[in-house]
């Protein structure tokens, strides 16, 4: 099964909608409850249920997720309701619609829950309505939408972001260490359609880390992410540096990085990264790890773009 371990976790919602076709005298069975298997929609609820929550049992790919809530709308097919749905020629027959939606808090979407699950319900219907009706058939089912997934954030860079990655170690200053955090850095933020106008490798110089951000500042670099230097070592100087030329501080930041590693390792706990603004710039401070950076970074890609249009008053 692919490796989900690296996604935020987010609230996913989805929803769906399938179509069995029946006969008119079918729905007149319903409508006046003499059908011979009883209650139809109860059931076809509760089967819909069932089918959600054993999705990952029939799908070998499929991640078990929670299901946080769902339900479930049945309605006869009709021109007034459902023409925005489907096209001409299904108007023009006769059937129950189904439409099926879901929430869960989890690392990956609930879309595949919410159509299994319409599915079933239908499959239902077609069970219990199968002794009067020799006509049913099964169709359009289609998902209608999906939120607080991959495609969902895409809104935070609409605009390129344009970004710097400053690097802060003394031994990589002088060159014996390679650099793979700032590298590592740099990539991550163009996977994410970021623009990295600069890239640099300083020591872990408080006067020098400080120097340089200004600089990129009072060019209106709109990120700045430096790696290295926010553990506890002697030499761990970026986040008192960065600390002192803030002008308001984004906890909220760390505390999502800080949150995200420490599901993964004990040490994340270690680290003293901070994150703030100077004018409209933001300034994050990483781990100097590469595990430590890409973490911290997958926890706050690409959410924390919008902190520009925050800064630049367009609120949220």
């Amino acid at each position: 099964m692919r490796d989900i371990t690296s996604k935020q976790i987010t609230l996913r919602t989805a929803r769906a909608v399938g179509i069995i076709f029946c006969s008119a005298k079918s729905i007149e069975l319903i409508n006046s409850g003499s059908l011979p298997k009883g209650n139809l929609f109860d059931v076809a609820r509760a089967a819909g249920f069932l089918g959600a929550k054993l999705t990952p049992q029939l799908l070998p790919h499929c991640h078990p997720v929670t299901i946080d809530a769902m339900d479930f709308t049945f309605e006869f097919l009709s021109r007034e309701d459902h023409s925005e749905l489907f096209d001409a020629a299904v108007m023009e027959r006769t059937g129950i619609v189904i439409r099926g939606e879901a929430k869960s808090i989890g690392r990956t979407g609930i879309e595949m829950e919410t159509l299994t699950a319409v599915s079933v319900a239908a499959l239902e219907i077609y069970d219990m309505l199968k002794p009067v009706d020799k006509s049913l058939e099964i169709g359009q089912i289609r998902l209608l939408e999906k939120k607080g997934g991959k495609s969902d954030r895409d809104r935070f860079t609409e605009k390129t972001p344009t970004c710097a990655v400053l690097v802060c170690s003394d031994s990589t200053a002088i060159g014996t260490r390679e650099d793979k955090s700032g590298k590592l850095v740099s990539a991550m933020l163009e996977n994410v359609k970021a623009k990295v106008l600069h890239y640099k490798v300083l020591p872990d110089d408080k006067d020098a880390i400080q120097a340089q951000i200004r600089e990129w500042v009072s060019a209106d670099v709109e990120f700045i992410f430096t790696t290295g230097g926010t553990g506890l070592g002697p030499r761990d100087n970026t986040t008192n540096a960065v600390r002192e030329i803030l002008e308001r501080d984004a906890d909220g930041i760390t505390e999502a990085m800080r949150s995200f590693g420490q599901m993964r390792t004990p040490l994340a706990m270690m680290s003293r990264s901070i994150a703030g603004t100077i004018a409209n710039t933001l300034i994050v401070t990483l781990p100097g790890s590469t595990n430590g950076a890409r973490e911290s970074l997958e926890a706050i890609l690409p959410g924390v773009f919008h902190a520009r249009k925050m800064m630049e008053g367009e609120g949220h």
